[in-house]
């Protein structure tokens, strides 16, 4: 049996290709009402071999293998949404006023802390003042 990684490796490569063609990442056309959408996916591959000999201890058989596999994972993104001369995105994430709010996150602890900053300087003149 004759250890051939390099082929095993473009079999491979070959059929992710196949299945992550750019009508996968971006899915067929289709219409509703004056819109046109595309669907548009996001696609993870990787893949694995490996190849080895053995020896039999008490020297009665030897022998090498070879393997390989590989996995795809496909996850829709959004759409792609078309009016006459507009454009627009659609995103399909569940999270994602999750994902604002966390983004939003410094912003807003920055404005609490201007907040309590000019409170605390009023305070202290108020405090000036009264004695």
């Amino acid at each position: 049996m004759e250890n051939n990684v390099t082929e095993l490796l473009d079999k491979i490569t070959q059929h992710l290709k196949e299945m992550a063609r750019t009508e996968t990442i971006i899915g067929e056309e289709f219409t509703m009402g004056e819109y046109q959408c595309k669907p548009v996916i996001k696609i993870g591959t990787g893949f694995v071999s490996g190849s080895g000999t053995g020896e039999d201890p008490k020297g009665k058989a030897c022998g090498t293998g070879t393997g390989g596999g590989a996995g795809i994972g496909i996850s829709p993104v959004g759409f792609l949404v078309s009016k006459k001369d507009e454009i627009s995105f659609i995103s399909a994430e569940r999270n994602k006023g999750l994902n604002t709010l966390f983004e939003k996150i410094p912003d807003i602890i920055e404005k609490a802390m201007e907040f309590k900053e000019k409170k605390e300087g009023k305070e202290s003149k108020e405090d000036k003042k009264s004695k």
